[in-house]
């Protein structure tokens, strides 16, 4: 634990890139794979369900220091980070444990889930007794499940290339589906990562790496200058659903989330359906619901009815029924087909995909365009599709990892996102390095609840992102200047600024006051030219519907 909390440290203190990389290869290098296991998970951002309610982790500070209820707050307030807060309010202490960063994970923090609560807080005062503030403080960051350190999977993949000296392509095909798995990392998986044999085959049910489009915009001369003869691309609407990989093994079936969650409980349905798949196929694709006979897919709202659940009722199968929208072929009778083109994959999947007849297995239709400018009114009616725009993807193109362009060219071109002028009217700081500074905001419109009642601000969205550091600092002094009321960490403040919000797609809800759900809400810029008397109103913004 203390060599996983030295590293952390080092990675702390550098902004290098270069130099976390080395960093982390020598841990890779030098740590006993089991601590390696953990330490590969917990960097590449894999995070164990909160172990113990935060407020009970409060309650442990003050039990601790005897601080009363109001500095506690305050102090957390002006930290922003509880674990950050609760390791500088302890007593330091000198260290006399000794346990590896896998015996404390496995043997201590992992039961304090099952630990009955009248018995955590003395149960973890006993995991974190022993402990020096450095070592103290990375306990608490995995107990609440909030460990960061400006590490990227990337800098994790590259660190491992390095320790092992391994292609990085390759490792990065043995790390997807670590952090999803069922099982908890141990060293046998550590030592699959590295192992020198880059013929070392697949665990069963593992994916590939996806492969991610870059964004494009402009208009149509911009396309063509940017992209060449369209006749090049292959077009696609762009869903708006989940990506996932669907992967067909030894007469077994795994759906996996493009977050590496393995998502078999929460689509039984597709998981039955792909019963129909021969072994040794892998699809990548979009979960969308959609219903019977319609022309188009259901609301993201509707697919939302789906995720995170443990199980899916037979009502939730009938009302919501998810097809698997297939888009690209990697794996046909268990040879990897990535190195194909596009046009080959493609014609490949169309003949699968034809000989299945299944309803929930289906095809992604290409359209048909000529030129740009019909490429840019197809993309403009994409809304109207229920989709987000467009997918280019080129011919040639082999099926790579990650965002690269060695492999070839894909593109996202997104229709411009729905905006509202809105009215901010409550505010809390934010978290990390805006811990001081009132950055997560509330926005409201005008409603007129009838002729004879005045006009109100109605909430509507929440943003935290779109403004620079510069315009957060000046937003921050403005709302400093005009709180009216606290309500513990949010201040309500004088209505008197004005901000264009940009969402991805509105929805219907009787869980929010105004009636509606924005998807995706973010702070597109600050309108200092306008005066809240001209805000939106929620009556133009339900016309969006």
């Amino acid at each position: 634990m203390k060599q996983f909390a030295r590293l952390y440290q080092a990675l702390d203190g550098t902004t290098s890139s270069r130099l976390k990389t080395e960093l982390m290869a020598h841990y890779f290098s030098t740590a006993n794979a089991a601590d390696a296991a953990w330490a590969v998970y917990f960097l590449a951002g894999g995070k164990l369900k909160r172990l113990i309610p935060a407020q009970e982790l409060r309650a442990y500070a003050r039990q601790q220091t005897q601080m009363p209820d109001w500095l506690f707050e305050a102090s957390y307030q002006s930290v922003g980070d509880l674990a950050e807060t609760i390791t500088l309010v302890l007593p330091p202490t000198t260290c006399t444990r000794h346990d590896s960063l896998h015996a404390w994970v496995t043997n201590v923090l992992l039961p304090l889930k099952n630990t009955p609560s009248q018995a955590r807080l003395e149960y973890l005062h006993q995991a974190l007794e022993g402990w020096d503030s450095d070592t103290r403080f990375i306990c608490l960051k995995l107990v609440t499940g909030g460990f960061r350190v400006g590490v990227s999977r990337l800098l994790v993949t590259r660190a491992l290339a390095q320790a092992s000296e391994l292609p990085a392509t390759l490792v990065a095909q043995r790390l997807v589906g670590y952090l999803g798995g069922q099982a908890h990392p141990d060293a046998a998986q550590f030592r699959a990562l590295i192992n020198p044999n880059e013929q070392a085959t697949l665990s069963l049910g593992q994916p590939y790496p996806f492969f991610l489009a870059q964004s494009v915009k402009g208009q149509a001369i911009d396309l063509q200058n940017a992209l060449g003869d369209i006749g090049n691309w292959q077009l696609e609407f762009k869903y708006d659903g989940i990506r996932a990989q669907l992967v067909k093994r030894a007469n077994q079936a795994w759906l996996w989330s493009r977050g590496e969650e393995l998502i078999n409980e929460q689509f039984p349905d597709l998981v039955q359906a792909a019963d129909a798949l021969p072994d040794g196929t892998v699809l990548d694709g979009e979960i969308l619901v959609w219903h019977d006979q319609t022309e188009m897919p259901a609301p993201f709202a509707d697919l939302q009815k789906r995720l995170g659940r443990k199980q899916v009722t037979s009502r939730v199968l009938t009302d919501f029924p998810a097809v698997f929208m297939a888009y690209d072929l990697l794996e046909l009778d268990a040879q990897d087909c990535r190195q194909m083109s596009l046009v080959q994959r493609r014609e490949l999947l169309q003949v699968l995909v034809s000989r299945l007849h299944s309803i929930l297995l289906r095809l992604s239709p290409t359209q048909h365009v000529s030129s740009w400018d019909q490429a840019l009114t197809l993309q403009q009616s994409a809304r109207e599709a229920r989709t987000e725009g467009l997918m280019l993807k080129a011919l040639s193109s082999r099926y790579g990892i990650g965002r690269t362009r060695e492999a070839g060219l894909w593109f996202k071109f997104k229709l411009e996102p729905l905006s509202i002028d809105a009215v901010l009217i409550y505010a809390q700081k934010g978290h990390g390095r805006r811990a001081n500074l009132y950055t997560d905001y509330t926005f409201a419109v005008w409603h007129q609840p009838d002729a004879s009642s005045p006009a109100v601000l109605v909430p509507v969205a929440k943003a935290y992102s779109g403004l620079t550091d510069e315009e957060f600092r000046q937003v921050d002094a403005i709302i400093k200047k005009s709180t009216m009321q606290s309500f513990g960490p949010v201040r309500q403040v004088e209505p008197k600024l004005v901000f264009e919000i940009g969402f991805e797609g509105i929805m219907p809800s009787s869980r929010h006051k105004s009636g509606v759900a924005l998807r995706f809400p973010r702070m597109l810029r600050w309108r200092t030219d306008k005066p809240i008397e001209q805000a939106d109103t929620l009556e133009q913004l339900k016309a969006l519907l």
